[in-house]
């Protein structure tokens, strides 16, 4: 059976050289059509969207083993790694990180430690939505306004209902304004100031 390496940088500046080197100095010889990196990726973009990694999961078969140097490799925040270790594991793939003394996170330790990870990024989510909700109820009680910032000034909108009321179409003055119909639409029937 193969093991597979991945490896990701953000920019693309760096290399996976690195990160190739770990593996093979933890023992782990990959063939080059087995190692899979995408440089200047961000960690921002979830693994499935990866252009080398959907490259690896579609080669990589049941009973071989993906390994990588560090677990913010697999993923941008614990959902994703939780997500992308599991449909591997559905899979029958070992997921092996070196960063975490060479674990298969497949494996009965390997899940407690992934469950562990389940629970603190349903935590992290929790808190994110908590404090979104702070953050806007402090912003409504000063009274600032929420939500995305009109496309238009008042003057236009009044212009802009005053030319509807004169027959001008809502495409046309889509165009005019540089906004969507919808705008259109919404500055006609809202009467926003």
């Amino acid at each position: 059976m193969a093991t597979f390496g991945y490896g990701r940088v953000s920019t693309g500046t760096q290399t996976t050289d690195n990160q190739r080197l770990e593996l093979e100095q933890a023992g782990y010889q990959i063939e080059p059509d087995f190692w899979f990196a995408d440089e200047g990726v961000s960690g921002k973009v979830a693994a499935s969207q990866r252009p080398a990694f959907k490259a690896m999961l579609g080669q990589i078969r049941k009973g071989e083993t993906l390994v990588v140097s560090k677990l913010d490799r697999l993923g941008r925040d614990a959902i994703d790694v939780l997500q992308t270790v599991r449909q591997l594991g559905e899979r029958g793939i070992r997921v092996v990180v070196l960063q975490l003394g060479n674990t298969d996170l497949t494996a009965p330790a390997g899940k407690l430690l992934l469950s562990m990870l389940a629970a603190v990024a349903e935590m992290e989510r929790d808190l994110l939505v908590e404090r979104t909700q702070a953050g806007l109820a402090r912003a409504k009680a000063e009274g600032k306004p929420l939500g995305r910032p009109s496309k238009t000034t008042p003057a236009e909108r009044s212009e802009i209902r005053r030319r509807l009321g004169a027959g001008e179409s809502v495409s046309a003055l889509a165009r005019a304004y540089g906004v969507s119909r919808a705008s259109i639409t919404h500055i006609q029937k809202n009467q926003i100031p």
